[in-house]
This record gives C-alpha cells, sequence and structure tokens, in this order.
C-alpha cells in the first residue's frame, strides 16, 4: 500500500503488520460505534434532555483529544525534541479528526434549549443578569462562534498537515523553519479560541458564575489528555516498524516528564481558581463549589486530587516509571480515566447541582462518540508514514 499523507504525497510504504492493526482497530471501534449508536439513538427517543446533557459531556471529553493534537503539534514544531517526532504522526492524524467533532458538534444544536438557561426566552424574560448578557450569550451568536472556531482549528491544523506531508515527499529542511513561523501564532490563536469556546459551552450552563481561569483549565486538561492518548496509541504501536527501529527508553522518558508538567500545570490552573474563588467567598462565584462539594459530587473532587493529581504526580517522578513503556501505559490509561471524570465533575453538576447522578447514557454516548473518533483517527493514521521525513528528527531522537 503507498501511504499518502492527508494534503499531500509521500512514497512510504506502509508496513503490512502496521496496516494490519490499525484495520483490525478500526473494524472494532465502527462495530461498537454501531451498536453504541443505535443504544443512543434509544436514548433520544425515551430521555431527549438527558441525551443532550450526556452529549456534551462525552463531547467535550473527546474533542480534546484533537484540540490537544493541535497544540502539541505547534508546540513541537517551536521547540523540536525527540518526543515529539516518534508521536508527530499520531497527534496529526488526531488533529485531522476535527471535520468529524465539527459534523458531531451539530446535534448540540437541537439541544440548546434543553442545556443553556440563556436559550430559553422565558427564562431570560425573568433574569435581568441573562437580559444584560443576551448580546453575548444568544443562539445565533453561539453557533457563528462554534463555526469560527471550528475553521479557524482545521484551518491551521490543514496547512500544518498539508506542509509536515509536503516534506515526507522533498525531505527540504526549509519546510521545518515554515512550520516553526506558522506554529509561533498559531498557538496563542489556539489558547484564545479554547478558552472561548470552553466558556461559551461550559461556563455558559451557569450563565451567572464566571472565571477568569477556566479556559486555561480545559487548555491544560486538553494538553493531559492528548498526552496520555499518545502515550498509549505509541506503546500500542512501538512493537511494529518504523517505530520499532526509532522508539527508545528516551523517548518514553520525556513523554513521561511532559505528562508529569500538564499534570502540575492542571492542578495549578484547578488549585488557582478554587483558591481564588473561596477566599473572596462572594455569593455568585462560590455557588459553584458548593453545588460540587455536596451531594454526592464531593467524591467526585476528592477522587480528582488523589488520583488525577498525586498518585500521577508521584508516580511520574521515578525515572523508573518514565523509562517504561508499560509502566507508563497503565499511567496514561489511568489519566485518560480521570480526564472524563473531571470534565464530568465540571459539567454534571449544572444539571443536577443536589445530587449525583449517573446514567446509562453517560456511558453509551462516550463510547458511541469515542469509537467514531477512533475509527476516524486510524483512518488519518493509516494514510501516511508514522514517521516524519524531517531533517531535525536525527538530531531530535
Amino acid at each position: 500500500m503507498i501511504a499518502a499523507a492527508p494534503g499531500g504525497e509521500s512514497d512510504t510504504m506502509m508496513p503490512d503488520a502496521l496496516e494490519r492493526r490499525l484495520a483490525l482497530w478500526r473494524g472494532r471501534a465502527l462495530r461498537v460505534a454501531l451498536v453504541a449508536g443505535v443504544l443512543a439513538l434509544l436514548g433520544l427517543l425515551l430521555d431527549p434532555q438527558g441525551f443532550f446533557r450526556s452529549y456534551l459531556i462525552a463531547y467535550l471529553f473527546w474533542i480534546a483529544l484533537p484540540l490537544g493534537a493541535y497544540g502539541l503539534v505547534a508546540l513541537h514544531h517551536m521547540v523540536g525534541g525527540g518526543w515529539g517526532f516518534v508521536i508527530r504522526r499520531i497527534l496529526e492524524s488526531a488533529a485531522a479528526t476535527l471535520p468529524l467533532m465539527a459534523l458531531l458538534f451539530v446535534p448540540l444544536l437541537f439541544g440548546l434549549d434543553d442545556l443553556y438557561p440563556w436559550a430559553r426566552p422565558e427564562t431570560v424574560a425573568g433574569d435581568a443578569l441573562l437580559q444584560h448578557k443576551q448580546p453575548y450569550l444568544n443562539v445565533p451568536f453561539f453557533a457563528g462562534r462554534a463555526a469560527l472556531y471550528f475553521s479557524l482549528w482545521i484551518g491551521v491544523v490543514s496547512v500544518l498537515n498539508r506542509l509536515s506531508a509536503r516534506q515526507d515527499g522533498s525531505g527540504d529542511p526549509a519546510i521545518s523553519r515554515r512550520l516553526q513561523l506558522l506554529s509561533g501564532p498559531s498557538l496563542p490563536l489556539y489558547g484564545l479560541t479554547v478558552s472561548f469556546a470552553a466558556i461559551d459551552w461550559a461556563m455558559s450552563l451557569e450563565p451567572h458564575w464566571f472565571s477568569t481561569i477556566y479556559g486555561m483549565l480545559f487548555v491544560a486538561g486538553q494538553g493531559l489528555a492528548t498526552l496520555a492518548f499518545a502515550t498509549v496509541a505509541l506503546v500500542m504501536l512501538a512493537d511494529l516498524p518504523p517505530l520499532v527501529a526509532v522508539v527508545r527508553p528516551k523517548h518514553f522518558h520525556d513523554l513521561g516528564n511532559l505528562t508529569l508538567a500538564f499534570v502540575m500545570l492542571w492542578a495549578y490552573m484547578a488549585y488557582s481558581q478554587y483558591l481564588i474563588i473561596w477566599s473572596g467567598n462572594l455569593p455568585e462565584e462560590i455557588t459553584w463549589y458548593l453545588h460540587r462539594g455536596a451531594g454526592g459530587w464531593q467524591y467526585l473532587g476528592v477522587a480528582l486530587i488523589f488520583l488525577h493529581f498525586a498518585l500521577p504526580f508521584l508516580l511520574l517522578l521515578s525515572r523508573r516509571t518514565k523509562r517504561s513503556g508499560e509502566a507508563l501505559l497503565r499511567v496514561a490509561l489511568l489519566l485518560l480515566a480521570l480526564r472524563f471524570v473531571d470534565i464530568y465533575w465540571l459539567i454534571a453538576p449544572a444539571f443536577s447541582p443536589r445530587l449525583f447522578t449517573f446514567g446509562w447514557l453517560d456511558v453509551v454516548l462516550p463510547v458511541a462518540i469515542g469509537a467514531l473518533w477512533i475509527a476516524a483517527w486510524t483512518r488519518n493514521l493509516e494514510s501516511w508514514s508514522l514517521l516524519p521525513n524531517d531533517p531535525n528528527m536525527d538530531g531530535g531522537s
């Protein structure tokens, strides 16, 4: 099979074993997506409101991977490093799923009045604060902003991937400089647009509450989730060519260090938001934490403290853990699971502030969206060489 990179050409031959493994993953993912999709449609018919609420949580979890991949690819083009070369194609293939995520965003537009108080005219009519925010929080502007975010994300990723594919064919070192120059402004663009998307899609669920750190909390979480996913994928593919000839313990060590940095960044953002709001003790701000500190939600908060921060932090301090693919795989899987718990803790109490809830749709919809996303990711990954033809690779490895 001749591999053709998205947006360009490549003469690299994909090894049969790798092609078979990716095809096996994709086939299984599509079968799971079909079954979960049927169950999700049943849930839509039986409980439309519950469907849209679970869909939003699942969507926010899975879109973190292509968006985090966009940010990490741009970061790698800026700073280099062997860690980025071995996972670059994993990340580029993940970022290339953004058109799919744009399509999967559309169902949310049909459930806005089930999700957001500002989308219900009767609620806005009786709330002076929502009336004040209506020039920003209204359905047409909300949809327009989402369209703008996706246009910018897909545009940037397409240009970066196209240049990367062109370099595969030519090996031109000048392309590395172009990728660096484009990645510089794309990083603040990523941070700005993701922050606004987090405000629109998540924080506006409780429009009386606000936090200036909220967007960066999502940025840190996306980077952490994507690093965890890329680590899992790398470990599961590292025994096959061409990665088997390149991947070494030092690459896992670098990924472990970067994951540790993102664990600490996420914890710093989460604690800073809590400290500022709790010390301010303003009723319109502190209520958000009160909803998440009782009724069963507090146990998720405790789990996040110990399992999302303390345990990975301690494990990733160990050089032995970071240089072992199997050990790092277990840490990465734990972090992926806890990323879903964090998203659930951030979003679900907006709908049930007094009592912890978790229904069957909260399982079905993440599985349905995730299986479809993994199928698209494997298709993208199969379409080009697993290692970039970058002249800086030897120096960065």
